[in-house]
């Protein structure tokens, strides 16, 4: 089992800045895919980001490029999401999701491909 924990949530204002970071623990991440969703009050959960544990890669919903980042750091088994230039639209729960295995590249954006989950963090931009 891999436990995912997220903090770096808040409120803040139209433009400011938020780091949101998933830590991970238990079974290794090797050759998992990590990736960071959102759920707005009555909407449908939203892929955000994705990054591959091993081998590199990373994708970013259109929305969110040139605002947002993800990055990890291995050593300290841990997924970050920079979030600059927020807007009141970025406002929801963010979670951040393991995968078994390598999920094929079209599956990448479908929480289904999605095993393991953090309990989540709210980010509120206000405008």
């Amino acid at each position: 089992q891999v436990l995912l924990e997220e903090s770096g949530g808040g409120s803040v204002q139209a433009g400011d800045s938020l780091r949101l970071a998933c830590a991970a623990s238990g079974r290794p991440l090797a050759g998992r895919d990590i990736g960071w969703f959102r759920q707005a009050p009555g909407k449908e959960r939203e892929f955000v980001a994705v990054i591959r544990w091993s081998g590199g890669g990373a994708w970013l919903r259109d929305s969110v490029k040139g605002r947002f980042t993800i990055s990890k750091d291995n050593a300290r088994n841990t997924v970050y999401l920079e979030m600059n230039n927020l807007r009141p639209e970025d406002t929801a729960a963010y979670s951040c999701s393991a995968s078994q295995r390598r999920v094929i590249l079209s599956a990448l954006r479908d929480p289904a491909s999605y095993t393991y989950w953090g309990h989540g963090t709210q980010v509120t931009v206000s405008s």
